[in-house]
């Protein structure tokens, strides 16, 4: 029996996969140093994969909602 086509997912594998191929795993390896040249394949440490999160908007520090009625207040003397 075939899926609706309403039900297929379009992108496919487009979204963040939350388990990495071997070969993917051993690159990540590599980049940190964490895998010797000679060494199995088998037996990996984990690798922690990182999710892409849509950014948010930067709140205002106290420091910088404080000095900016500060300035504007030595401006008006």
């Amino acid at each position: 029996m075939s899926i609706d086509k309403t039900l297929k997912i379009r992108l496919g594998l487009s979204g963040s996969r939350n388990v990495l191929s071997r070969s993917e795993r051993i690159a990540r390896l590599l980049e940190e140093d964490r895998f010797a040249a000679g060494r199995s394949p088998f037996g990996l440490p984990k690798v922690r994969v990182q999710k892409a999160i849509a950014g948010k908007k930067k709140k205002k520090t106290v420091e910088e909602g404080a000095a900016a009625p500060a300035a504007a207040a030595k401006g008006k003397k």
